[in-house]
């Protein structure tokens, strides 16, 4: 089926199962290509992939991101973890449980010693990143640094340099949304136009919680609640870098300048960073971003949305949609679309790995969730596949070091409560 208009989609994905539709686009080489519909077909019998060539692997703190990335690991084929490393013994017992082979070290220049281990991944408080990413990538590891690479410029900026330095070894940045199907869904999405002329965007991040921990002794308690003092990036630099993100992904273009705002609303226990901000920055074009997050409140969640003049879209964890306008022009495909109800709206399902869904006969209306591992899981099956040699990572320390100036200037923005506007020197590896 050929689809025309001033802003085609090119090749369509048509998805349908009895009444229950859902929309998907086929994508080649990053590029939308052909348009067909479809019917799920039975399941083919095919011979079962070779195993991934193993990965011998070594997971630096063991908080709960480093937890979380134990149990990614503990579900991806050929990812062989040695050792687990914290410089706190008493949280170790807990990361063995997710893998019991593993051998567990206080000292991470251990692990650095030892020639085997191929795959590191350094998930210490954002302030610790510097000394061991840089350690890691001079004992010749292949690093995956979590997000942001450091709660500042300059140790960011080392991080990024180091790794540039050594083209040859794999470097990832933790912004695991850039590789999440779905957002690469709606990445993909987004370059077809469909939304027109981008209005805005916003963000929100909001859940009740006082980011505090529970501790034995004092000075345990100072460490684990690192993200509370000065040397954090804050509610931005932690958290919101990941939506940030998404937002300069999907504009295609780094911000020109942040507004913020914030304050302590909610915990008055002498934390040195806000629990709540506001931000908003503008992007090329005149496009404006609002980000959003609080620890005072749950309501409304985690949610990413940009309206354009045809179209706006909305992700929720491991879902999205598409709304059309109704001047907006026919496309062609919206009579086949799986519709939901969001609120007072009526949205379009995106669905991503729809291909994978027919193939095995079924509905991907029914089925969205079939595929869908988390965000951090592809992030490290894609580390894992980079250090095979398969393929580059898109995330990698130019990535990464861009995101985290984006997000420490807006931190800055919050707490200083003034506009900043971004310097094309802060960005610069030279």
């Amino acid at each position: 089926m050929k689809v025309t208009g001033k802003r085609s989609v090119g090749r369509r994905l048509f998805l349908r199962q009895g009444s229950g539709l859902a929309f998907g686009l086929l994508m080649a080489d990053g590029l939308p290509a052909g348009a067909q519909e479809l019917k799920p077909r039975p399941k083919a019998a095919t011979k079962s992939d070779k195993a991934p060539v193993p990965v011998t692997c070594a997971v630096i703190g063991l908080g709960d991101q480093g937890r979380e990335i134990l149990k990614a690991l503990s579900l991806l084929p050929g990812a062989d973890v040695k050792t687990v490393c914290d410089s706190y013994a008493g949280v170790h017992k807990r990361a063995l449980e997710r893998t019991a082979k593993a051998a567990a070290v206080e000292d991470y220049r251990r692990l650095l010693d030892d020639k085997t281990i191929a795959a590191v991944w350094v998930a210490t408080p954002s302030h610790q990143h510097k000394d061991i990413v840089i350690a890691a990538l001079q004992a010749g590891k292949g690093v995956y640094c979590e997000a942001p690479l450091a709660s500042s410029v300059e140790d960011a900026r080392a991080i990024a340099q180091a790794a540039v330095r050594l083209p040859g070894q794999v470097f990832q940045s933790g912004l695991q949304r850039r590789l999440n199907p779905l957002e690469q869904h709606v990445h993909g999405f987004f370059r077809t136009g469909v939304l027109s002329k981008i209005a805005q965007g916003r963000s929100t991040w909001n859940k009740k919680t006082s980011w505090r921990r529970a501790a034995a002794t004092a000075e345990r308690q100072t460490a684990l609640d690192w993200r509370l003092s000065k040397s954090s990036g804050g509610l931005l630099g932690e958290l919101g870098i990941h939506q940030i993100d998404v937002a300069t992904w999907l504009l295609r273009g780094k911000p020109l300048s942040v507004s913020g705002l914030g304050g302590v609303m909610a915990w008055q226990d002498g934390r040195q960073v806000p629990d709540t901000v506001q931000c908003v920055f503008e992007y090329p074009g005149g496009v404006r971003y609002a980000y959003n997050a609080t620890l005072a409140s749950s309501f409304d969640g985690v949610a990413d949305v940009f309206q354009g003049s045809d179209a706006a879209v909305m992700l929720r964890p491991d879902r999205a949609w598409m709304f059309k306008e109704s001047d907006a022009p026919n496309l062609g495909w919206e009579v086949y679309a799986t519709k939901e109800t969001i609120g007072d709206e009526t949205g379009i399902a995106l669905v991503a790995n729809a291909t994978k869904l027919l193939d095995e006969g079924k509905d991907p209306a029914a089925n969205r969730g079939a595929y869908s591992k988390g965000a951090l899981y592809y992030s490290c099956e894609t580390f894992l596949n980079a250090v095979r040699g398969a393929a580059k990572t898109p995330c990698g320390a130019v990535e990464g070091f861009e995101a985290t100036v984006v997000a420490l200037k807006a931190n800055e923005a919050v707490v200083t409560g003034n506009k900043i506007t971004f310097r094309k020197e802060w960005f610069s590896l030279t």
